[in-house]
């Protein structure tokens, strides 16, 4: 082994995917955060600095996203260093675009470059778990999985997860809209309730059935007909000014869905190549009427994961 340094960007992600609430997940490679790891004497994990569009995060590895998903990684690998962390942050927290994730991926990342036997993707997503739990008090996978694979990616289970990357119709684009305010995802997650109706259960069950169908067969009615959240984003909606009247108006403009992005407040679309600018517009001039400056983007869905830099 002679790397003693490695710096990883990991992308942004939107979590939720509608239809798949804690299990489904694509990366927004157009954002992303910067981990440099450098191996230390002293054992564990420590954090050297925080830049970026984020400067005042908790510089204690154990209440940070990346450090205690590095940690988990040196509980796993124990290599016989330590691993001192750099974080260049450029995802907005609290944007419902997997930042502490992304931070959590970058950090696992690029400290398993400097491993003399490298830990494999499903370790450091077991590893990045525990960073994520940080931030949002539950381990879950729906960010994580995307920033560190790629991609549209489904994660089936917690302690011995499953990932498959789902394929996406050619021609499909990700319209992301960021509202230029912060909503927390403990916040998010608490609004929603324990309980689900019967009849609502099996109509989201049906949509999510029919939305991975639809991106395996190519059918683009099918995924329209089914690209809807019945339980969640009810929930969450008046959490964000403007979403109802921005959701209408992307679909007016020929989305395939619209929906809320993770926990919020981003939200995001997917729409054919010809409409996707259309839909960006429609979105970020409803948050205009709200007062609320928006940053949007259109973006390819099959984009990479996580890399070193």
């Amino acid at each position: 082994m002679s790397a003693q340094s490695a710096t990883a960007f990991a992308p942004a992600s939107v979590g939720n995917v509608a239809v798949g609430f804690d299990i489904l997940g694509f990366a927004v490679d157009v954002l992303g955060d910067r981990v440099t790891a450098t191996i230390t004497d002293a054992p564990g994990v420590t954090i050297t600095s925080i830049s970026g569009v984020v400067d005042d995060l908790p510089k204690d590895a154990a209440l940070n996203t990346a450090g205690r998903a590095v940690q988990a990684l040196l509980e796993r690998a124990a290599p016989g260093f330590g691993i001192a962390l750099a974080i260049g942050k450029g995802i907005p927290l609290g944007s419902g675009l997997g930042g502490s994730a992304a931070s959590a991926v970058g950090g696992v990342v690029a400290a398993n470059a400097l491993l003399p036997s490298p830990l494999s993707k499903l370790d450091l997503l077991k590893c990045a778990m525990h960073g994520e739990a940080v931030a949002s008090g539950a381990l879950h996978v729906d960010n994580i999985a995307p920033s560190l694979f790629g991609g549209l990616v489904l994660t089936v289970g917690i302690d011995h997860p499953r990932v498959k990357q789902i394929p996406v119709p050619a021609g499909v684009r990700a319209v992301v809209v960021h509202p230029r305010m912060f909503l927390a995802t403990r916040e998010a997650r608490g609004v929603l309730s324990r309980s689900v109706e019967m009849s609502d259960f099996v109509w989201q069950t049906a949509n999510l059935a029919g939305f991975i169908s639809g991106c395996y067969t190519d059918d683009l009615d099918l995924i329209r007909e089914s690209f809807e959240d019945v339980i969640i984003e009810r929930q969450r909606q008046s959490l964000i000014p403007g979403f109802a009247p921005a959701r209408a108006a992307a679909m007016a403009e020929g989305a395939l869905g619209c929906s809320i992005s993770g926990a919020g407040p981003s939200i995001f679309a997917w729409a054919l190549d010809a409409q996707a600018d259309a839909v960006r517009a429609a979105i970020e001039s409803q948050f205009a009427v709200e007062g609320i400056e928006t940053d949007g983007w259109v973006i390819d869905i099959d984009s990479p994961g996580a890399r070193l830099v």
